[in-house]
């Protein structure tokens, strides 16, 4: 009893780290949600534009930036752990295919419902869900390669698909549909009265999920955790040391930075990186500081605040869905009791009260998503519940 208690505090600490770190890009995403409905009056651009963007709206937007990267990645180092479990490639494949296709029905049907409120629609976004949705789905194909030509595979996509910055396809080719949802962000015309938005174009999320399954074995049972933690220091600062040498020269994959009057916009413009598709810069600084998190998570044990962080994220998809429609129903309860404020838009005045509303939102939410994920948890017999 006394060796198999290190053992399990070991495990333990190696899940939920994961967990909480899925938590807290959760939060980040909460609080750019709360962004996009009460203070849309302020849109902000991809990149954001630093002349009129204010400090503390950027910084918003910004931290926003972790939450798909990290949770792509998670999501292929999950299907790892979940193929161990369950004995194999096989499983894990059968699972992501399965899963992958039910986030892309998800995504046309309640996801889009959530943010328009419109049945029958006329726009539909194709967005974060149906992006990690058919990851997954190539994912459950690329599971059968050899490990070191997945990682490769993974990245020379990561590192390569902004060489492809320049092609493009019209309506007029065959091509342009394909490479709408691949790689160059576009509408698709459906018919008169449907229109399709390919808000993320998924083919540098397939890398970022093969990454993710690669990191599997790290994370596997019987691995050490310090050596673990030590790849993680090391594959995250690269990440970043990356990131820094790209950018000061200004190099491959982005929109230039440039020097302003201010420190404060100056180093706005260092971080001003492109999310649709994700540029090679955007995913080595957001990939980065994700890993390092991950370790610090798990070196930080079973503190409080991480045990809280991963109640979030041990019950992803059923968050999503309830801030959605919790968010959407707060804001026409707005407008119908104050009006539009903001010509077309009901919205706050200032940032910080984007910020308050996203904490309390959050308190709010924790108690329902904590019983639903001790369901998903004491109710494994009830199959559709893993895909929460």
């Amino acid at each position: 009893m006394t060796s198999a208690t290190p053992a399990l505090t070991q495990t333990t600490q190696r899940l939920q780290s994961i967990d909480a770190l899925r938590g807290l890009v959760i939060l980040f995403m909460l609080l750019d949600h709360v962004r996009e409905t009460f203070f849309l009056h302020h849109q902000v651009g991809d990149p954001m534009n630093i002349d009129t963007t204010e400090p503390g709206l950027f910084a918003s937007r910004t931290l926003a930036h972790l939450c798909a990267p990290v949770f792509v990645l998670l999501t292929g180092l999950s299907a790892w752990l979940y193929g161990e479990k369950h004995q194999g490639q096989g499983a894990a494949a059968v699972f992501l295919f399965k899963r992958g296709l039910f986030l892309v029905a998800l995504e046309f049907t309640l996801v889009n419902f959530a943010w328009t409120f419109q049945l029958p629609p006329s726009v539909i976004y194709l967005q974060v869900i149906w992006a990690i949705g058919l990851s997954m789905i190539a994912l459950s194909l690329l599971v059968w390669l050899p490990r070191p030509a997945l990682v490769a595979l993974g990245l020379v996509i990561v590192a390569g698909h902004n060489l492809l910055d320049g092609l493009h396809f019209g309506p007029e080719s065959a091509l342009h549909v394909p490479w709408a949802i691949l790689h160059d962000r576009g509408w698709l015309v459906v018919s008169e009265d449907l229109r399709l938005r390919t808000s993320y174009p998924v083919l540098p999320w397939i890398g970022v999920i093969a990454l993710g399954y690669g990191l599997g074995p790290w994370f596997g049972r019987g691995s050490d955790a310090r050596e673990r933690q030590q790849r993680l220091l090391l594959t995250g600062a690269a990440a970043l040391l990356g990131f820094a040498v790209l950018r000061m020269i200004n190099g491959y994959g982005e929109a230039p930075w440039s020097g302003y009057p201010t420190a404060t916009q100056t180093l706005m413009s260092v971080f001003n990186i492109t999310k649709y598709p994700p540029s090679l810069l955007f995913l080595a600084l957001t990939l980065g500081i994700g890993l390092l998190v991950l370790r610090g998570f798990e070196r930080a044990g079973s503190a409080r605040w991480i045990s809280t962080l991963a109640v979030f994220g041990a019950a992803p998809m059923f968050f999503y869905l309830l801030h959605l429609y919790v968010l959407k129903l707060l804001y026409l309860a707005c407008v119908a009791l104050f009006g539009l404020n903001q010509g077309d838009y009901f919205g706050f005045d200032g940032i910080g009260a984007v910020w308050l509303v996203a904490l309390l939102l959050a308190i709010a939410l924790y108690l329902p998503v904590r019983s639903f994920a001790r369901l998903k948890a004491r109710r494994r017999d009830i199959a559709w519940l893993k895909y929460l």
